[in-house]
């Protein structure tokens, strides 16, 4: 829970400095916003602790093989009466909060897929009896009896799905401006992308920042569809009078990852589509800002793994090659622990008793509750490092 905690808090604060950059660029193009908001949704699915991860990999130290020194003050065991009644242990009742969260989040999750399919579907029932429709662009396109407005459907082999009757309730310019809103929609990949923040919205839809995100996703992309056919040549008011004919006749598209013409806020797109004067080329010095913040959000937690890897001991290499032991005859007489063969110990007729006290620099004295054989059988032992 620390570790979705950690990754949900510091998404967020990525998120808000995606949202302080948008507002610093209002008056810069609209695709752009949108792909910084489509960052801030593919940050859910990279925790910043991957990249850490990466940075220790690449800087952890090596150590030549030694043997760790082991300091004891005291071995002991306590044997508790067993409990009259069996209580439920800090573990368990860990894991039966996991598991209810699991069970929540796994409900939370079928019911959006199952909402969105359900969507799914109505968009795919409308295809079944449409008919093919001649536009002027080299795009698939239908014409459907259903009252969904113009949009275009697929993410990988998209087709653009007409009401029936659309020519007739447009003006050739308005139906003109209402086809190259779709077409920016194919060009730009617009429902592939929206259905990657889905995938997001999936998998934290408890979180309301996503949907917020989601939101701006939205209403940026509509936003620059819409400087496209200005930026085309589109007059507008064709292009405004076009898209509230549309809002009046037909209904919103069901789907995120299926692009209409509406969406977002239509009193603020229409107020811009009238008032449009063209967006202002990025800046030397935004430009600058936004390499800064991209390379910093990478190199930041990469660093914060160089470091932690300098800072932690080295990864023991020491390893037995061989470990020999046997029961001592009978009768043998005297005992000693002692180097062994290259570079090993080796010990005779000593007990493990012994060799504890010998290993963890204690006395017999302060190892407690331990059974009967470890002071009373002995054993020769041989380790070669």
């Amino acid at each position: 829970m620390n570790q979705l905690a950690n990754h949900l808090w510091q998404s967020t604060v990525f998120a808000a400095v995606v949202a302080l950059t948008t507002m610093a660029m209002r008056r810069n193009s609209a695709r752009l916003r949108y792909w910084l908001w489509l960052a801030a949704s593919l940050k859910f699915l990279i925790p910043f602790s991957v990249l850490v991860n990466l940075g220790g990999g690449i800087a952890r130290p090596t150590a030549a093989p030694a043997l760790p020194a082991l300091t004891v003050v005291r071995v002991s065991t306590y044997f508790a009466p067993a409990p009259t009644f069996p209580t439920a242990t800090p573990a368990a009742a860990r894991s039966y909060r996991r598991f209810a969260m699991g069970t929540i989040w796994a409900a939370g999750a079928v019911l959006l897929l199952f909402r969105w399919y359900r969507r799914w579907r109505a968009i795919r029932d409308a295809t079944l009896g449409a008919k093919p429709f001649q536009v002027e662009a080299s795009l698939a396109a239908l014409s459907s009896r259903s009252m969904i407005e113009p949009g275009v459907f697929g993410l990988f082999r998209p087709i653009l799905l007409l009401p029936e009757g659309i020519a007739d309730s447009l003006t050739p310019e308005q139906l003109q401006a209402i086809l190259a809103h779709e077409l920016c929609h194919v060009r730009n990949r617009d429902n592939l992308t929206a259905a990657l923040h889905m995938c997001v919205e999936t998998l934290f839809w408890f979180y309301p920042v996503v949907w917020w995100i989601g939101a701006k996703l939205v209403e940026e992309r509509e936003r620059a569809c819409d400087q496209s056919v200005l930026n085309r040549g589109g007059r507008p008011s064709d292009y405004a009078e076009g898209i509230v004919n549309v809002c009046k006749a037909y209904l919103e598209w069901p789907l995120p990852c299926a692009s209409g013409i509406t969406g977002s806020n239509l009193k603020e797109r229409i107020r811009e589509i009238m008032t449009w004067r063209g967006a202002p080329r990025l800046t030397f010095v935004r430009k600058s800002i936004l390499a800064i913040v991209g390379i910093a959000t990478i190199a930041v937690p990469v660093g914060i793994g160089l470091i932690r890897a300098q800072a932690l001991p080295p990864q023991p290499a020491y390893t037995y090659e061989v470990v020999s032991i046997h029961k001592s005859r009978p009768g043998q007489q005297g005992s000693s622990i002692g180097p062994g063969a290259g570079g090993g110990m080796r010990s005779q007729n000593t007990t493990a008793m012994q060799l504890l006290t010998f290993a963890y620099k204690v006395r017999d004295y302060q190892i407690v509750g331990a059974p009967g054989w470890l002071t009373s059988d002995r054993f020769g032992r041989a380790v070669r490092f």
